[in-house]
């Protein structure tokens, strides 16, 4: 985290900088380094209330902090240099071709292979999702519409507990490939929970619809079925993912 996110980010900077400065003035106006960061900067939230972008900067876990220190070189590339930087910040990703060591696919990956079904702590951390596609226009907005120097939000309005998530998983598992008998919750098994998990995460991203036209396309519930439809239809592709160095 600390060679890809800080000094990888530096790196970046120091090259998009020297291109920049080489540019005719109409090229510099159009140009935009943008620095695609997380929520997870801001730490840990409690039962209610959003982060935004003037929330205060508080990282719990070494990756997080490791992002939250790009995201501070960026800002003072812009303010020393004048490169012009956006920043972007999400919750939680889903879709297609996640990799499957991630959430929502290793919870497929594992009921299918009637394995354990492990869920951290007591399951009740609760993350906001936003699916891939609905991510990526976002940020093509920000890139696209961002003003320099500005942090904008981008989150999926779709608070959910980790232990309903993944039950919602598996009645959709039972729907779609039902098992010879049971369900497939009966696999989930409470495990000891992460260092450094945060309770609580969830976005306001009303300054991203106001600025730069952010909307979603996804809801959690049309997502994740499609999502599970995807990953069901492609169970070679997570094995070849999962054979990789």
């Amino acid at each position: 985290f600390i060679q890809t996110n800080i000094i990888g980010t530096f790196n970046l900077l120091q090259a998009s900088l020297a291109y920049w400065k080489q540019l005719q003035d109409a090229e510099k106006k159009t140009f935009r380094f943008l620095q695609v960061s997380t929520d997870e900067v801001y730490g840990s939230l409690g039962p209610t209330g959003k982060f935004s972008e003037s929330s205060s900067i508080k990282p719990n876990s070494p990756y997080s902090a490791s992002k939250a220190s790009a995201d501070h070189l960026v800002r003072a590339w812009y303010e020393t240099y004048g490169l012009p930087t956006v920043t972007t910040h999400c919750t939680n990703n889903y879709g297609p071709r996640q990799h499957p060591e991630k959430l929502i696919p290793n919870m497929i990956s594992c009921a299918l292979a009637g394995k354990k079904l492990p869920v951290y702590g007591d399951g009740k951390n609760v993350r906001d999702w936003i699916h891939v596609e609905d991510h990526s226009a976002g940020v093509l907005a920000a890139f696209e519409k961002g003003k320099p120097g500005e942090v904008y939000d981008l989150g999926g309005d779709a608070e959910v507990e980790n232990i309903s998530l993944v039950k919602g998983i598996c009645a959709l598992l039972d729907n779609k490939c039902p098992k010879n008998s049971g369900s497939y919750a009966d696999q989930i098994a409470f495990v000891t929970d992460r260092l450094g998990h945060d309770r609580r995460y969830a976005i306001d991203d009303s300054k991203a619809q106001r600025e730069i036209g952010f909307t979603r396309a996804y809801t959690l519930e049309k997502g994740l079925e499609a999502t599970v439809d995807w990953y069901l239809a492609n169970t070679a592709w997570c094995d070849m993912m999962r054979g990789r160095k």
